[in-house]
């Protein structure tokens, strides 16, 4: 039996697959829980149609991350934090606030979640920050940490 899957099926496939399957696997398993249709002509051109436009979209998010690495490659942002004695910042910078810094210093909106600090940034000073802006994409900034004048 024929089906395209609408969900991950475990030691199965994955959303979208065609898989051919053992007829009372399909009708008294994955049918009912509706974890696949009938692969039927009609639901295998919207299969493939449904994967072009996946296919499509993917290749748009790419080109846009592309662009958006070619500027925030080497770019510096610099952000303003309150400091204690010495290099030491009260705090430290989240990822929420080089995502602000970038959008107010520089035009450029990126999600806070695609910044990844991997240590706390809680000195004074030139940091470099990875941003992972697709799966295949990536760029680095540099964030300077200053102290604010009090």
């Amino acid at each position: 039996m024929k089906l395209i899957l609408t969900r991950d099926v475990q030691d199965l496939g994955k959303a979208g697959d065609l898989v051919n399957v053992a007829e009372g696997y399909g009708r008294n398993f994955l049918l009912p829980r509706k974890l696949a249709i009938v692969a039927d002509a009609g639901a295998i051109k919207a299969l493939e149609r449904k994967k072009k436009i996946l296919e499509i979209k993917g290749e748009q998010l790419l080109a846009e991350a592309q662009q958006i690495a070619e500027r925030l490659n080497n770019l510096q942002v610099v952000i303003k934090e309150k400091a204690g004695s010495g290099t030491k910042l009260y705090g430290s910078v989240t990822s929420q606030e080089i995502a602000d810094a970038l959008l107010e210093q520089h035009s450029i909106k990126v999600d806070k979640r695609k910044i990844h600090i991997t240590e706390p940034i809680k000195n004074i000073g030139t940091f470099e920050v990875p941003v992972k802006l697709h799966h295949d994409v990536s760029a680095t900034i540099h964030v300077e940490v200053v102290p604010t004048e009090s």
